[in-house]
């Protein structure tokens, strides 16, 4: 006999009501669909001639170009704010009050400053004339307090048994810090560190504000120029390239997870190891 512990199982009135109901939602879904289907469908967006401008040798090596700023903006962002990150953790979790406070406010500022606002105002005041780096200060100031609250969160994690432990053998903060608590934070962090990054790699976009010639701005400009404006078959090329980026990211998280976890699972303490850590102490 099974029973949930966390409501009531349904009855038979129920089960017939969430029936209709999922039938009735889902029926609206596929409405909603065939009008946004038919809208396009009679603006043009689906004819074929839209494609041709796609099959140039001179588009499809715009659109890669557009990937590969895309790419250079996010491996910029990404080291930044990882960097940033670690730096305001190291911070918030300082011994010095004053070194906690400008960290807190540091990290609290530029997680509810909206990142477009912020891109817009670096490129407007700053970059005027690179806004490369205006998406990739942005990017940087924002994910790296987001990522700083992560590296907090899993240090603290760590139990204390393991911070006294390792003080118990007269290491100092900073190597407790490198020997015992990130070692184990990290395979904690990592999955929450590496939807971070998806995020900033989703969040490249938004250099098509600020004229930055990024995928999406690429794609932009062909539409614009193109006979018949063919934006749908613009989405249907740009979208997929930022869900496989996206994908492949997440892929190499969980193989890193995964190595990680079959490196560490039930092997002893090496003498080497040992060693290093007594040499420290000392």
């Amino acid at each position: 006999m099974s029973a949930n512990v966390l409501f009531d199982a349904p009855g038979p009135r129920a089960r017939v009501r969430n029936r209709v109901v999922g039938a009735l939602a889902a029926l609206a879904i596929l409405a909603l669909l065939w009008f946004v289907y038919r809208r396009l469908d009679d603006s043009g967006q689906f004819a074929s001639y839209l494609w041709e401008p796609f099959q140039y040798t001179d588009i499809q090596q715009r659109i890669v170009d557009g990937l590969v700023a895309t790419l250079k903006a996010f491996a910029l962002a990404a080291v930044f704010s990882l960097v940033l990150g670690a730096a305001l953790a190291a911070g918030r979790l300082s011994d010095h009050a004053p070194v906690r406070w400008v960290a807190t406010v540091v990290v609290e500022f530029f997680r509810a400053m909206p990142l477009l606002i912020m891109i817009f105002a670096l490129y407007v005041g700053v970059f005027t004339s690179a806004p490369l780096w205006a998406l990739v200060i942005g990017l940087t100031l924002y994910n790296g307090s987001v990522q700083a609250e992560i590296f907090r969160a899993g240090i603290n994690a760590v139990p204390k048994g393991q911070r006294e432990a390792a003080y118990a053998i007269g290491l100092r903060k900073t190597q407790v810090m490198v020997f015992v608590l990130i070692p184990q934070a990290t395979r904690a962090m990592l999955p929450s560190i590496i939807s971070q990054l998806v995020v900033t790699l989703k969040d490249t976009s938004l250099g098509y504000i600020i004229t930055y010639e990024e995928l999406l701005y690429t794609g932009n400009l062909i539409a614009k120029n193109s006979a018949g404006f063919p934006f749908i078959p613009m989405i249907i090329i740009v979208a997929p390239i930022y869900i496989l980026m996206c994908l492949a990211l997440s892929a190499l998280a969980n193989w890193i997870e995964r190595r990680g976890r079959r490196s560490r699972k039930g092997a002893p303490p090496k003498a080497g190891d040992i060693k290093a850590v007594e040499a420290a102490a000392e």
